[in-house]
């Protein structure tokens, strides 16, 4: 009962176990005064006895981790329960019973275990992590003047305190990580030049150079840093403030400690150096006679309006309320982001000659607006109304966006002393966080369904809330709501579902919540009334049917953002419409300006930092943490146990090393695999060298097994072939397999060099 709660309360309820090995192994009771006989016996001999805490915990498998039924739990899930075994054998034994420790340390905890507990501590999980072996060297630091060759007695305040700290800290919570699955991106990965950064490549939907301008804004080049984020970001400020920033969530540092404040650094820059760059912006001249209208002035119609007129095309929008960005001015609170912010980013599509018209609904058809334009592109969000989060009473329910407008455009809305929120998106926070701010509002509740866990919300709006002191009821379910009493059920988390989140059963029992006004914010839907009118092929879930590059089956008419397949984020309709512009440079055989910017940091220095835990650095120096994985990579010479992948330094690539794969050294394990930022699987899809025609033979792996001056080869096509000559193979293979002759043979027969 104390692990499972311990678990939950700390953010890893999705680690499922039952009692089985709490019963089925020794129990504490005998466990004791065995201890007490062996240390006895231990002192009548002149010897010490210690026991070791804990190598590991044996749980269930729920979400297909493993082709098993039972896998086994380490790192940071362990360290509360570790430290807690520790706490209480250190009570029991009044710090004369020595432990070793293992479970979850780290370069972040292992000065206060050590302080507590003595030595030897045992580390695991942290090095098979990006840094992998590396971070001997930090722990090494940490820990060095601790060290001694005599065995102390245990200091139990330290390790009570300790195991208290390590609960409540929020930095050991499941969610201080933020809510990520994979960091993996759907890149192949290439059999050379591999190094990738996850954040801008695979990670941002407009590609944004993330480590370039980190890197000037740490060093606080603000000038040349705006001019590399608005080179892909036509909204600076707004994604500054409000992106839903996935580049954070495939950041190699979500894998150290916590991912980069990647958003936080472009608003820096923003604040810093954006109204210079807005007053330096030229009109781009027309270089093509056809002309573009974008229906709608939100962030993703004025992105592709942006990206177009700065690359010569001739582009109108048409807007039907009365100022720009849509949901981001009339719906999002203004103590997320003001109309100074917001107006910033505007000027930047004004200076650059994208003409507006607003108070202008488009009510022609698209056949009629053809005739004056040659492209027409839909940008007109998701503004109709959630479905009702109740069954019954679903008139008594205030909609999220109606009253966030309220608020942001009129300054009030009248919802009583008392309001609920249902939903546990961002709106459902926003909404939240509203609501509390208004005059004679006493107190405002979220309502979910589901644990905090799975909100969809990011981690940080959550926090918001929770810091606010506004109150949660997490696992209720409305189902009716009279204007006065939300009727709900209790809920209780079930089975895992496809998507890695837990289902939802009813535990039967009802909860009456009293409250003056329920808000829904279940998500905003789309009028697709627009698109039916004029004949756009709509799927069965009626969303519009479009080509990889949003095109519809009309002709030059494309639909991006919201308004194409439901709400989502800024920067995903910014994405869309990033590829819309080059679409149609690319129709009008126009070049476009997307320039890519180099801005390299010493290899010594990223080296240094691979290995080293560094929590997050407030302001601009944030960006020193950065690893630069668009220079180095190596994570899978890292976190291999066995060191079966290998960095070698090959002339003629683009990168620093190549990495080649050592056949004989790998036992499968996978880890690479989970850590490689490709879709791919570096023990399989690496330059392979085999020791034995019998491993060879075993594989699949394009890679090589030299036989005195044969070459036994398996091509990149799957081919084999046998050859006295390298020139039979690719370049790129050929250089591997040279440079590993040249400088590497130990790689290739290793017993020979040993024995030699």
């Amino acid at each position: 009962e104390y692990a499972r709660k311990t678990l939950d309360d700390m953010g890893f309820d999705y680690i499922s176990f039952t009692d089985f090995h709490f019963k089925d192994d020794l129990q504490y009771e005998d466990a004791v005064v065995m201890i007490e006989r062996l240390l006895d016996l231990a002192k009548k001999n002149d010897l010490a006895f210690g026991v070791k805490l804990t190598n590991t915990f044996p749980v269930d498998v729920k979400r297909n981790e493993l082709p098993a039924e039972e896998m086994y739990m380490s790192g940071r899930a362990l360290l509360p329960l570790t430290i807690s075994m520790a706490a209480m054998l250190s009570e029991k034994f009044d710090g004369k019973l020595p432990m070793s420790y293992s479970g979850g340390a780290d370069a972040r905890n292992i000065k206060e275990i050590f302080e507590a507990l003595g030595q030897p501590i045992t580390v695991a999980t942290t090095i098979l992590k990006p840094g992998g072996y590396l971070r001997f060297n930090q722990l090494a630091k940490e820990t060095e003047d601790l060290l001694s060759d005599k065995l102390h007695d245990v200091d139990v305040e330290k390790t009570v305190k300790l195991r208290d700290k390590i609960i409540s800290e929020w930095v050991n919570n499941k969610l201080y990580r933020e809510k990520v699955g994979s960091r993996k991106t759907n890149s192949t990965l290439p059999l050379t030049d591999c190094y990738k950064a996850p954040c801008k490549d695979g990670g941002c939907p407009i590609q944004q150079q993330i480590p370039e301008y980190l890197q000037l804004v740490a060093e606080c080049e603000y000038d040349k840093a705006i001019e590399v984020i608005a080179m892909d970001n036509t909204a600076p400020t707004i994604l500054g403030k409000l992106c839903a920033h996935y580049c954070q969530d495939h950041c190699t540092r979500v894998d150290y400690e916590k991912s980069l404040q990647i958003r936080d650094m472009k608003l820096i820059a923003a604040d810093k150096a954006q109204d210079k760059f807005v007053e330096n912006i030229k009109e781009s001249e027309i270089k093509s006679d056809k002309k573009v209208l974008v229906i709608g002035a939100g962030p993703g119609g004025i992105a592709v309006a942006s990206y177009l007129r700065r690359n010569g095309m001739n582009v109108t929008v048409r807007e039907k309320l009365s100022k720009p960005y849509g949901i981001v001015s009339h719906v999002i609170p203004k103590f997320r982001i003001s109309d100074e912010q917001i107006e910033r980013d505007y000027q930047i599509a004004v200076k650059q000659g994208v003409k507006f018209i607003f108070d202008s609904e488009v009510k022609e058809s698209y056949e009629e607006l053809k005739k004056d334009y040659d492209y027409i592109i839909a940008a007109t969000g998701a503004w109709e109304k959630g479905r009702s989060p109740v069954k019954e009473g679903s008139e008594n329910i205030l909609d999220a966006l109606d009253f966030l407008w309220d608020v942001r455009m009129n300054g009030k809305a009248n919802v009583g002393k008392k309001v609920a929120v249902v939903g546990a998106g961002d709106v459902a926070m926003d909404c939240t966080r509203t609501a509390a701010r208004l005059d004679g509002v006493e107190s405002v509740a979220l309502v979910y369904r589901r644990t905090e866990a799975y909100m969809p919300a990011t981690q940080e709006e959550v926090n918001d809330v929770k810091e606010e002191g506004h109150k949660i009821y997490e696992l209720v379910a409305p189902y009716s709501y009279d204007g006065k009493v939300l009727k709900c059920e209790k809920m209780e988390l079930g089975a895992f579902d496809e998507s890695g989140r837990r289902s939802i059963n009813s535990t039967g029992e009802k909860l009456d919540l009293e409250f003056d006004t329920v808000i829904g914010a279940t998500g905003a839907r789309v009028d697709t009334s627009a698109f039916k009118e004029n004949n756009i092929n709509l799927d069965d879930w009626g969303n519009v049917k479009t080509t990889e590059n949003y095109e519809t089956n009309i002709d030059n008419v494309y639909v991006i953002g919201d308004c194409r397949a439901g709400a989502s984020t800024i920067v995903k309709a910014m994405g869309e419409a990033k590829a819309v512009c080059l679409d149609i440079l690319a129709k009008e055989n126009l070049e476009n300006d997307f320039e890519k910017f180099e801005v390299k940091e010493q290899n010594k220095i990223i080296f240094e930092k691979r290995g080293r835990l560094q929590e997050k650095i407030q302001g601009k120096n944030e960006g020193y943490r950065c690893l630069k994985c668009n220079q180095i990579c190596e994570m899978c010479t890292e976190v291999c146990p066995n060191r079966a992948n290998v960095a070698i330094k090959v002339d003629g690539f683009e990168n620093l090393h190549q990495i080649i794969h050592l056949d004989g050294m790998c036992n499968e394990c996978g880890n690479c695999g989970f850590y490689c930022p490709h879709a791919g699987r570096p023990y399989k899809d690496k330059l392979t060298v085999f020791w034995t025609k019998e491993d060879f033979d075993d594989s699949t792996n394009t890679g090589f097994l030299k036989d005195g001056n044969k070459y036994l080869v398996r091509l990149e096509n799957g081919k084999v072939i046998e050859t006295e000559n390298l020139d039979d193979l690719s370049e790129n293979m050929q250089k591997l397999i040279k440079a590993i002759e040249e400088n590497y043979a130990y790689y290739i027969k290793p017993s020979e060099i040993l024995n030699s």
